[in-house]
């Protein structure tokens, strides 16, 4: 940990160039050579029919049946088709959110995308309420709703979603099995995407031509990837995937329960702390706007 924070505070001391606009697009192309988010960003009912049997990403021994109402659910054409954004926000849920004050900035982006359903009527003030692009993996159902165990946990589960407003809700449902479960829970008029089967593959792919190894991207690392494909100009808020910020003050890893998670284990799925200085590098150069701190009043 004292290593990585070393090298962040030297990072933290460069120079920072501010946003250039000619070396983000020139990301957007890179990345465009291995996926196009806004075709890739969904399956869609015409990749299926009901009966097609499929393989899961990280499990090919396991199959899934595409069922009616799963192909039911599955929209026409990408909700990405030729949409196109000055400003986005991409929102991690860090506890370096907490008292940051940045719920007025993060809501004044054009097109703001949040990671794995996280709340936020509660701590507006520090992560703001909107909401255009919110991912849910699986895991979530299990971990903050009891996995449906009784109705209080499923009534709870769709009152959130009714926070959700007309966002897209994007679900990475084809990586293991089980991640399909539970389709019968979203009300109709939520836009349910599931993740375009060989994207994991293509984003892997992108990240070690830029010799950046990782296992198992996280959420937030493939929204900013995605974002690319259809914001001008993108700032990230909640990434901190340390136990401590630069004052030795403590963290939590979300802002909103008291979850631990093993920043540096090998057998933690992803790789958040070289994640982060990939982000923070790109920061430096222009690629994107990451804020640590407090957010600045107008």
């Amino acid at each position: 940990f004292v290593s990585i924070i070393n090298q962040l505070i030297y990072l933290l001391q460069s120079e920072v160039l501010g946003f250039t606009s000619a070396f983000f697009c020139q990301c957007r192309k890179n990345i465009l050579q291995f996926l196009d988010a806004e075709r890739d960003v969904s399956v869609v009912k015409s990749n299926f029919k009901p009966g097609d049997v499929i393989h899961y990403v990280l499990d090919r021994r396991r199959t899934l049946n595409i069922s009616q109402d799963l192909h039911s659910l599955l929209p026409e054409v990408s909700p990405m088709k030729n949409r196109r954004f000055k400003t986005c926000a991409v929102v991690g849920n860090s506890g370096i959110l907490l008292k940051s004050g940045c719920g007025k900035e993060i809501d004044s982006h054009d097109f703001i995308i949040r990671c794995n359903l996280a709340p936020v009527v509660e701590f507006a003030a520090d992560v703001g309420t909107k909401s255009d692009f919110i991912t849910m993996n699986p895991s979530v159902v299990q971990r903050a709703f009891g996995g449906f165990r009784n109705e209080s946990d499923r009534e709870k589960f769709v009152r959130r979603l009714s926070m959700l407003n007309d966002s897209v809700l994007w679900i990475p449902a084809f990586m293991v099995k089980g991640g399909e479960k539970h389709v019968d829970v979203f009300p109709s008029p939520h836009l349910v995407l599931y993740e375009f089967l060989m994207h994991f593959f293509f984003l892997c792919s992108y990240w070690l031509t830029n010799k950046v190894r990782i296992k198992r991207p996280s959420t937030g690392l493939l929204m900013y990837t995605l974002a690319t494909r259809f914001c001008d100009e993108i700032h990230l808020y909640g990434f901190w995937p340390f136990p401590k910020d630069l004052h030795g003050k403590p963290v939590k890893y979300h802002y909103y329960d008291d979850l631990k998670y093993r920043y540096f284990s090998n057998a933690s799925p992803h790789r958040m702390p070289l994640e982060f200085k990939t982000l923070y590098v790109l920061h430096s150069r222009g690629a994107l706007k990451l804020t640590t701190g407090k957010c600045i009043q107008q």
